[in-house]
């Protein structure tokens, strides 16, 4: 006969598990709400993005389109956009971190 002892400690710890998914679906609901926005330098070019990592805005300043030189636009274009989505990864890996510590989780 097997006797099962501490049931009600794996309740308990079923109950802490419970309680900290919902809290981490709180977590990713509240980072997926943000906004991140990431300039050029001299903050020719912003570009917003959601913690989602969808682009919401695009924003240009006439100055930075010259005609004779696209390249400049969109190199300026790429370091806002790599700068927001960075932003978006720092903050994920900050906010989401602390549930994934100890684990080696791919992307996090």
């Amino acid at each position: 006969m097997i006797k099962v002892r501490n049931m009600g400690n794996m309740g308990s710890m079923m109950k802490q598990m419970r309680q900290m998914q919902k809290k981490m679906e709180q977590d990713q609901a509240n980072l997926n709400a943000q906004c991140f926005t990431g300039t050029s330098p001299d903050d020719l070019v912003q570009a917003t993005f959601t913690g989602e990592r969808k682009m919401t805005d695009l924003t240009i300043k006439p100055e930075a389109i010259d005609p004779d030189d696209p390249d400049m636009l969109a190199d300026l274009v790429l370091a806002a956009v790599n700068d927001a989505l960075g932003k978006v990864d720092d903050t994920t890996k900050q906010t989401m971190g602390k549930y994934t510590q100890g684990m080696n989780i791919p992307g996090m």
